[in-house]
C-alpha cells in the first residue's frame, strides 16, 4: 500500500467535502449565484487536477483503509461545535486549503506536477475571504430613504438635519464631505454614529444606519455601519480590507455591467443613477429611469437593494415609483429645507408601501434542505 496514495485519497475526499459545504453556504445561506458558481468551478477543477496526476482511481481506492486509520479516533472539542455560519465557513475553508496543500506536497513527493493544486489553493484563499465576509455582515434593514449630509447644503445645522431626517423616517444617513480636514471629518463621523446609536437604543424607535462617503478609514475608525464608494474611489476589494467584514458596502453604479461587478465585489446596496439632472453632483450623462427599470428587471442585480439617486424630489419621485423603485437617496431636497422631517415623510409617503421587506432588506434565506 503506497502511503502517498493514501494521503492523496484522503485529502481529495477532504477537499471535495469542504467545497460542497462552502458551495451550499453560498447557495442556500447567501443566495449568491456568482459565488456558488465559483465554488462549483473550483470543485470541478479539483477533479481535473486529481485526474492529471495519472494515478488510476482504483489504486487510490484500494489504498483506503478507514477502519485501520489511526486518525479517525482523534478529535478536538471545537470540531463538534459550529456556533454560526461564519464559523462553519471558516472551518471548511481551512479544511479545504489544508487538504490542497497536502495534495500539493504529495504530488511533489511522487515527482508529479503539483502546480494545479497550488493554483487551486490560492483561489481558495480568495473565495474564503469572499464567503466569510458576506456571512459576517449583519442583515441590512429595509432601506427606503437615504439622506446625504453635506454641511454647505444645509439650512439648519447639519446634525440637526440628521436628527430631523431620522424623525421623518430616514433609514440611512450618509456623511458626504469632500474637503474637510481628516480630524474634522472623523469628529463629524463619530457624532453621526453617536446620533444613530442613540436612536437605536430606544425600543420601538427608528433604527437608522450611519454611512460614510468615500473614506474607508473614517468609516472604520468611527464605527460606522457602512461605507459608500464611487468609481473613482478605492476598489471594493481594497476598501473591504480596510473596513473589515462587518461594515456594509454601498457602491455607485451607472450600468448593469457595473452593477453586476459591484455585486460580485460584495456590495450590500447599489446606488443607481443619476435618474434626473442634479446640481448637487452634476454628471456628464443622465441615465434616467430606464436604468432603474433594467436594474429591477435583471435577476442578478434585483436581489441586491437599490438606492435611486440624482435629482429626486417629491415631483420626480412618482416616475420612479411607477417603475418599481423601492429606495432613494437624496441630498439638497432635504438638507436645504427648514423642515427636513416633513420632506422625508412626504418622500416616504410616495414610495410604494407594499414592497416586500425581504426584497428591500437583502436578508439571507435560512439554510434549507434540497
Amino acid at each position: 500500500m503506497n502511503p502517498l496514495h493514501r494521503i492523496i485519497d484522503a485529502n481529495a475526499n477532504r477537499a471535495r467535502e469542504a467545497l460542497r459545504v462552502l458551495e451550499d453556504l453560498a447557495r442556500f445561506g447567501l443566495d449568491d449565484a456568482p459565488l456558488s458558481e465559483s465554488l462549483k468551478s473550483l470543485r470541478h477543477n479539483l477533479i481535473a487536477a486529481l485526474a492529471s496526476l495519472g494515478i488510476p482511481p482504483a489504486d487510490l481506492l484500494s489504498s483506503r483503509d478507514t477502519e485501520a486509520d489511526v486518525g479517525t479516533a482523534i478529535s478536538t472539542p471545537t470540531e463538534h461545535h459550529r456556533p454560526d455560519l461564519v464559523s462553519l465557513a471558516r472551518a471548511n475553508a481551512a479544511r479545504l486549503t489544508e487538504a490542497l496543500r497536502s495534495l500539493e506536497e504529495a504530488a511533489k513527493a511522487l515527482n508529479l506536477d503539483a502546480r494545479p493544486f497550488e493554483s487551486l489553493r490560492y483561489r481558495a484563499y480568495t473565495l474564503e475571504q469572499s464567503i466569510v465576509s458576506a456571512l459576517a455582515l449583519p442583515a441590512l434593514p429595509a432601506v427606503r430613504l437615504c439622506v446625504l449630509l453635506t454641511e454647505s447644503l444645509c439650512t439648519l445645522p447639519w446634525l440637526e438635519v440628521a436628527a430631523r431626517s431620522i424623525a421623518g423616517g430616514c433609514n440611512i444617513l450618509q456623511l458626504r464631505e469632500k474637503s474637510l480636514p481628516d480630524r474634522e471629518l472623523l469628529a463629524r463621523a463619530r457624532a453621526l454614529v453617536a446620533l444613530v446609536r442613540e436612536h437605536r437604543a430606544t425600543p420601538d424607535a427608528p433604527r437608522p444606519l450611519a454611512f460614510i462617503n468615500d473614506r474607508p478609514d473614517i468609516a472604520r475608525l468611527s464605527g460606522a455601519d457602512g461605507l459608500h464608494i464611487g468609481p473613482d474611489d478605492l476598489a471594493p476589494a481594497d476598501a473591504r480590507r480596510i473596513i473589515g467584514p462587518a461594515i456594509h458596502l454601498g457602491i455607485s453604479t451607472d450600468s448593469i455591467p457595473r452593477a453586476k461587478d459591484a455585486i460580485a465585489a460584495g456590495a450590500s446596496i447599489c446606488g443607481v443613477g443619476p435618474m434626473f439632472p442634479t446640481t448637487t453632483k452634476p454628471k456628464p450623462v443622465t441615465l434616467g429611469p430606464e436604468y432603474l427599470t433594467q436594474y429591477i428587471a435583471d435577476p442578478e442585480t434585483s436581489r441586491v437593494p437599490h438606492l435611486a439617486i440624482g435629482g429626486i424630489t417629491p415631483d420626480t419621485l412618482p416616475t420612479l415609483v411607477a417603475r418599481g423603485c423601492s429606495g432613494i437617496a437624496v441630498s439638497s431636497v432635504v438638507c436645504r429645507e427648514n423642515d427636513p422631517e416633513a420632506v422625508c415623510r412626504q418622500l416616504l409617503a410616495t414610495l410604494k408601501p407594499n414592497t416586500p421587506a425581504s426584497h428591500l432588506s437583502g436578508e439571507r434565506p435560512h439554510l434549507e434542505s434540497r
